[in-house]
């Protein structure tokens, strides 16, 4: 089964975002950003093995295991101008992407986004014994929609399994130095965010040799669940996704 989702198919849109969730999260994360970024867009979500639709699918190994598998898929469709969005875990994941879609200049992506998330030379690898309250724990203090599952009981126990899972792929990460990207990057903090600050993703202006950008949203952890058209908005503005390099307090 392909691993991107449109929930709202435009084909032919002069460019594509392709999004990465977060740890446990789906497809349906992004659901409503096609209506919100508007007709020259085509909002792609990349799904995730082992959960929803692909809810029997095995899951992955490792992050790097399943950047390659996304790449591979990934590059036909890489036929008009395209630029990743990926969220806490998926901006992990959607760099490992943009790295094997290297070496090659001009990039094959338009832009990076890169959401709440550190830069990978400052993760660190973790214990990957967490019990399933801790998570319970972890979700509940970042808030966000997701945090829903923890009302439901049903609900919760089907989540588990894929969320445990990201835990051990994302605590077990080791980044591995290489050739920087040649694509421009955005990286985006929430103000009320205390897991992840805006000197937290500044170092990913280390990782490429392109324009970079970061760029202060208001909102904790999930910002954009209650402000996606302000990410949407500067969606827009990018219409090229060019942007020169500065430090944006929106």
């Amino acid at each position: 089964m392909t691993s991107f989702r449109s929930f709202l198919p435009q084909p032919q849109a002069p460019r594509q975002l392709v999004c990465f969730p977060h740890a446990g999260g789906a497809a349906s994360a992004f659901r409503g950003w096609a209506e919100l970024v508007g007709p020259t867009t085509e909002v792609v979500a990349v799904q995730y093995p082992g959960r929803q639709d692909r809810f029997g699918d095995p899951l992955p190994e490792d992050i790097p295991s399943l950047a390659r598998w996304i790449a591979d898929e990934i590059e036909p469709r890489l036929i008009r101008p395209t630029a990743f969005f990926g969220h806490s875990m998926g901006a992990t994941v959607a760099f490992e992407v943009a790295r094997r879609l290297q070496p090659r200049f001009p990039s094959r992506l338009a832009r990076l986004y890169v959401s709440a998330c550190d830069a990978p030379p400052a993760h660190r690898p973790r214990t990957t014994d967490f019990a399933d309250e801790e998570i319970r724990a972890y979700v509940r203090s970042l808030g966000g929609a997701g945090a829903a599952l923890l009302a439901d009981d049903d609900l919760w126990e089907l989540s588990l399994p894929a969320l445990r899972n990201d835990f051990r792929i994302i605590e077990t990460y080791r980044y591995a130095a290489g050739a920087p990207l040649t694509c421009p990057v955005t990286a985006i903090a929430g103000d009320a965010d205390d897991s992840v600050s805006l000197a937290d993703v500044q170092r990913w202006q280390e990782l490429t040799i392109g324009p970079f950008e970061a760029v202060v949203q208001p909102g904790g952890h999930f910002y954009f669940d209650d402000s996606a058209a302000g990410l949407a908005e500067m969606f827009r503005e990018d219409a090229r996704w060019p942007v020169p390099a500065r430090i944006v307090e929106v």
